[in-house]
């Protein structure tokens, strides 16, 4: 677990555990539900390192009050153009890189057209 150790204690006094997502980032909100002119308080414990982008979109509206119910409390329909969700691998072995970048070898394929790479003399 990525949490500090007072993120695990204030979990621990206060949360209520309310689903775990296919990365294994578990999610709680208050044990005591706020008064109606205050929203409830929600939060992710990473499994890994603490990183936006490893939210599932689903569990993403939750956290952020766009969806009321969580993934775990009501069925959703994925729809079969819906793609797996991926973190950013910006910053990790399996980054993208394109053709010709230095992590890539840094040959790529010759331009098209009247392109000529300027050559110091």
């Amino acid at each position: 677990m990525s949490a500090s150790l007072g993120t695990r204690l204030f979990t621990y006094l206060h949360g209520e555990f309310v689903g775990e997502d296919e990365f294994g980032n578990r999610y709680f909100r208050d044990k005591i539900r706020p008064a109606d002119w205050r929203k409830e308080r929600r939060w992710v414990i990473y499994k890994d390192d603490p990183e936006g982008s490893a939210v599932p979109p689903l569990w993403q509206g939750w956290l952020t009050h766009t969806i009321s119910e969580a993934p775990t409390e009501r069925s959703f329909v994925t729809r079969p153009w819906v793609k797996p969700h991926i973190p950013n691998l910006t910053g990790t072995p399996a980054a993208y890189r394109p053709p010709g970048s230095l992590q890539a070898g840094g040959k790529r394929d010759r331009a098209t057209g009247d392109y000529e790479p300027w050559v110091p003399e």
